[in-house]
């Protein structure tokens, strides 16, 4: 039987705020960067290099829903 979180939360931690993350405020992946250059570049945009891990995936979900890639 699923437990309550599953079923609020189907995809597990995947979908957790990234405010929330306990290594959010760590610099970003170069997987992180490397795709925030492919999606930045799409979308004619600036990226900042310094930014972390949780700032890294927000943009990133931002640059995917104005670009269309990834959902």
């Amino acid at each position: 039987m699923a437990n309550k979180d599953d079923i609020q939360n189907p995809q597990g931690n995947a979908a957790k705020d990234p405010d929330q993350w306990t290594t959010g405020d760590e610099p970003m992946t170069a997987a992180q960067r490397s795709y925030l250059h492919t999606l930045a570049t799409e979308a004619k945009e600036e990226i900042d290099e310094n930014m972390t891990k949780a700032q890294a995936s927000k943009k990133i979900e931002e640059l995917q829903e104005k670009t269309g890639r990834g959902k």
